[in-house]
């Protein structure tokens, strides 16, 4: 699979934020980088907390971060992990990457640099989202 030079800078940018993790109980280290359609990088890592549902993944921190700083369009998000099998985001974070980002194209990469390119209707096939719910009056 050819790699474009963006995807390529996704995933070093997610290598790069994937050491500043949070991970003492785990020590699960994941980065995440979102790109914005004005072309505008937004990072995250996951961030423990000794509860673990008080944890935050690399990335809903990508997603959050990029929220509060008025992106609203995505195009692609990468996601690092030390895992000889290419993680994908779990379940919380398909539901926010679908809610926020839509069908874009998820990058899963590991630190030997094996990569695969998804879409997020491969990933989370069924969706629920706000066309379900029943608008206000």
């Amino acid at each position: 699979m050819k790699i474009d030079s963006i995807t390529k800078k996704l995933i070093r940018e997610a290598l790069k934020v994937r050491q500043r993790a949070h991970a003492p109980f785990s020590d699960f280290k994941v980065g995440a980088a979102l790109l914005a359609w004005d072309g505008r990088i937004f990072t995250g890592c996951n961030v423990e907390n000794a509860t673990y549902g008080l944890t935050i993944c690399a990335e809903r921190n990508a997603i959050f971060k990029a929220i509060s700083e008025g992106a609203r369009q995505f195009v692609k998000i990468a996601v690092v992990a030390d895992t000889k099998r290419l993680t994908p985001p779990c379940g919380p974070c398909r539901q926010i990457i679908w809610e926020f980002c839509g069908d874009i194209e998820v990058i899963l990469s590991n630190l030997e640099g094996d990569t695969e390119i998804v879409s997020m209707t491969t990933l989370l096939p069924r969706p629920f989202d706000s066309g379900f719910l029943k608008k206000q009056p």
